[in-house]
């Protein structure tokens, strides 16, 4: 038998009230309407749950019953609805986003202690994977990608504007292994490739001439996943790197890396956020976005 949810809603109003009249008002309902149902729901059980008199209202003991059972859930059923019309209307709540390891460096990391003193009460939790997201599926609630190509049922707001590539090694590699003049010339070089965590794939070594994209198939005894023990590698002097030129911007300015062929390289779209349209009210990731955007201002 399916659950008589209605007219349980009303029982319980009743008991809690002490009268028809307080259920109705509480309902918004007709009292007339109040007693029918109660009835309906008495008819449904087979046993009667209230003794009315012209002056008293009362359980029986099969309406005490139920109201044991009945009253708890019914308190929790308000408290959730309670608590799903406040997620995401509030500065507070879980927050959780899938980022590469460069929009880590670049933007959301320095962003993340003044947006945690900003706003205690919402937790964020990064999930770090260099694949588009089904932000859905992965019950995720925006990601992180370069380039505003998505589907067309999310949003995408663009955080920065195009990056910078670039080639890098050490001065101890360099000294040792000279300096390329052309990309061409890093097929003569140890180059340290990155593979996608998720495709597979090894990524591109992408330059610009006249305006042009074309790629070079560069070679290496070193493949790694992750950006920063690349950029490890690479300052240890084990061979030129391929990556985004602010995301060694520490090292070049320590003097850990050399940058290298400038005049070959090009940049790539901004950094852009995307999110189901269904979030664009959310709070906490509203705040979230406008607190990148103020930090990278």
């Amino acid at each position: 038998m399916r659950l008589p949810l209605s007219t349980l809603e009303i029982f319980d109003a009743i008991a809690r009230e002490g009268s028809f009249k307080g259920a109705a008002n509480r309902l918004g309902l007709q009292p007339s309407t109040v007693s029918h149902q109660l009835k309906t729901l008495e008819a449904q059980l087979g046993t009667a749950l209230i003794i009315r008199t012209t002056r008293s209202l009362s359980l029986t003991e099969a309406g005490r019953a139920l109201l044991r059972g009945a009253g708890p859930a019914f308190d929790q059923l308000a408290d959730a609805v309670e608590s799903a019309k406040a997620t995401g209307h509030e500065a507070r709540g879980k927050l959780r986003l899938a980022i590469p390891e460069f929009a880590y460096k670049l933007l959301v990391g320095p962003a993340v202690k003044s947006f945690r003193t900003a706003y205690p009460e919402i937790e964020l939790e990064f999930s770090f994977t260099d694949a588009f997201s089904d932000i859905l599926g992965e019950e995720l609630h925006a990601g992180f990608r370069l380039g505003d190509r998505i589907t067309q049922d999310m949003v995408a707001i663009r955080l920065t504007q195009p990056l910078k590539l670039g080639v890098f090694a050490s001065p101890a590699y360099l000294e040792h292994y000279g300096t390329p003049g052309h990309p061409g010339d890093l097929l003569n070089h140890e180059c340290i490739r990155y593979r996608f965590q998720t495709s597979g794939n090894l990524a591109p070594w992408t330059f610009v001439n006249d305006g042009t994209d074309y790629d070079v198939e560069v070679g290496g005894h070193l493949t790694v996943n992750t950006l920063p023990a690349m950029v490890d590698l690479a300052q240890q002097g084990q061979g030129m790197i391929w990556t985004f030129k602010n995301y060694c911007r520490e090292e070049i300015e320590a003097g850990r890396l050399t940058s290298l062929l400038e005049a070959h390289l090009g940049e790539t779209p901004g950094l852009y956020i995307y999110f189901p349209r269904e979030y664009r009210t959310m709070i906490p990731l509203r705040l979230f976005i406008e607190h990148l955007s103020k930090v990278r201002e």
